[in-house]
């Protein structure tokens, strides 16, 4: 029989564990040896274990240490509606947002025309004659005032936003009397003041343009129109100082003008007359104002082949034009809507070409924009009068015009125009102003009563009404006042006529504020869901400005 010489299952003591066999005696020098090694292996296992405590307990030292020295970050905190009232004042339509603190809170810009705004801001304490504009910066948390800026009555117009990635220090432009002012958004501060270009009474919007003086601060354009002509007036963004001499941009009057940039990086100044929508390449103007060197302003070899011979303007859109807006205001490459008759075009604005039409009947206000879907394409919210003072809101899919969502409500007077903010579900919560028919008291379609409406796009056969002003509305705003959270809306209620004396309130309220109290409208094919389940949807959306 074959034998082995490993231990086996059946044999478990042929072998000790030192290779002796088994059942032999180890000698008292291998017991010495055997005891030193468990003796070292204890010993070591003590260091360890003190070693493994020592670092644990240094770590939580840091830790601990750390979290007094550096605080968390402090939330700011805001009152979910606030007021701020101004006796014997008029106001004007302007409402702008911008952060003009370090609070990570949006704060609001107005103007008003009044005699003082506190009891140590007087227009006589600067010297002015009563009573004078201010332009005001109120915490966006609070309603407190953070400046104001007391400037030469009258008021023409306003625009802040204009200090981004320009290089300038300054973000708000102010027409008054005879004056051009350049403010800073955070002190209220007067960064430059210069009098109005000659002959030129100019009209919002600014059109921001790249450094053409070489100064490397972005320079900014003026557009005044009048019966006889079109002019275009080139301003320093750094000292306000003409640059070149007034260009005539066309013999008639134009309606609008807007700037935009082309997928080739061309800048072109868009021009609204009754004909059409035409585009002028800033290059062409910077070199007929003579205003320096073109600092590399871009060609568009593809649309300049289709500029006019006589006037070199670029037809882009050829109808009775009433109304041209960008789909993103920040953006000078955004889609371009227009409305013209009975209509409304989107119009690509990488190179300029119609995407899509939708007949309509006569525009009530100036269009909107949201996402009603989630293709990312943003949509088109629209106010059409359909008779009998009844008007229908519609929303087109920003992709192909088509028809997205509608409803009928009364044309109360003194309605703003719609308003959405952006969700992080990639979605809008859309905001319009009227009236159910089936909520007025009256039988006469004409009526005075105005309530604000709530859709919810996952829920788009219900509508969450609510009751929340019944004053004169000059300005509405919805906006996002803290990054991922806080959306919130802002009105500035006065006399029903814009710039005459009363009281003016500026409240600031929480959208989600008015979910509870609000009431549940339910048309059309309507969801199961309980009024309740509807309002909790409301109140989980998280905002987002993408």
């Amino acid at each position: 029989m074959e034998t082995t010489d490993h231990a086996t299952e059946g044999d478990p003591l042929k072998t000790g564990e030192d290779g002796a066999e088994a059942g032999t005696v180890p000698s008292a020098t291998e017991l010495k040896k055997k005891s030193c090694k468990e003796l070292g292996f204890a010993k070591l296992s003590h260091w360890r274990t003190a070693v493994f405590f020592l670092s644990l307990f240094l770590c939580l030292t840091i830790v601990f240490a750390f979290s007094f020295i550096i605080p968390c970050p402090v939330r700011p905190q805001y009152l979910v509606t606030w007021n701020s009232s101004f006796p014997g004042a008029a106001t004007y339509n302007f409402l702008a947002f911008e952060p003009a603190n370090e609070d990570k809170v949006m704060d609001v810009l107005f103007v008003l025309k009044t005699t003082e705004v506190t009891q140590n801001r007087s227009c006589a304490d600067e010297g002015l004659s009563s009573p004078c504009v201010f332009l005001l910066a109120l915490d966006g948390t609070h309603g407190e005032n953070l400046w104001d800026c007391p400037l030469e009555p009258d008021f023409h117009w306003a625009q802040c936003g204009l200090e981004r990635e320009t290089g300038r220090t300054w973000d708000c432009l102010l027409s008054h009397s005879d004056k051009l002012t350049a403010i800073d958004k955070r002190t209220g501060t007067k960064i430059w003041q210069q009098p109005q270009p000659t002959g030129l009474r100019s009209s919002a919007p600014v059109l921001s343009v790249p450094d053409l003086d070489g100064d490397k601060v972005g320079d900014v354009a003026l557009v005044a129109s009048d019966n006889t002509q079109t002019q275009l007036v080139f301003l320093s963004g750094k000292t306000g100082d003409q640059i070149g001499t007034t260009v005539v941009l066309d013999s008639t009057e134009t309606a609008n003008h807007l700037l935009h940039r082309t997928e080739k990086g061309s800048y072109y100044v868009l021009l609204q007359k009754d004909t059409g929508l035409y585009g002028w390449a800033l290059w062409k103007i910077a070199a007929k104002a003579k205003a320096g060197m073109d600092m590399g302003l871009k060609k568009d070899q593809h649309l300049e082949r289709n500029a006019s011979g006589t006037d070199g303007l670029v037809p882009i859109y050829e109808s009775a034009v009433s109304r041209m807006l960008k789909t993103d205001e920040t953006d000078d490459s955004s889609n371009l809507l227009v409305v013209a008759g009975k209509e409304v075009a989107l119009i690509d604005g990488k190179h300029l070409e119609l995407l899509w039409r939708f007949n309509t009947s006569s525009v009530l206000s100036e269009p909107s924009f949201g996402h009603f879907n989630k293709d990312g394409l943003i949509d088109v919210v629209i106010e059409e009068d359909i008779g009998n003072n009844t008007k229908r809101i519609i929303i087109l899919d920003g992709k192909t015009g088509g028809l997205l969502w509608e409803v009928q409500l009364l044309a109360s007077p003194n309605s703003p125009r719609p308003a959405s903010i952006d969700t992080t579900n990639y979605f809008s919560v859309f905001m319009f102003w009227g009236l159910m028919p089936s909520e007025s008291n009256s039988s006469d379609p004409v009526t005075s009563e105005r309530r604000s409406y709530m859709l919810h796009p996952l829920y788009s056969n219900v509508l969450l009404e609510s009751t929340n002003v019944a004053d004169h509305i000059i300005a509405f705003k919805a906006t996002l006042m803290e990054r991922g959270r806080h959306a919130a809306y802002m009105l500035l209620i006065g006399p029903k006529e814009e710039g005459a004396e009363g009281t003016v309130v500026l409240s600031k309220r929480k959208l989600k504020q008015d979910v509870p109290d609000s009431k549940v409208l339910r048309f059309g094919d309507g969801t199961t869901k309980s009024n309740e389940d509807i309002k909790e949807a409301f109140n989980r959306l998280r905002f987002s400005d993408w």
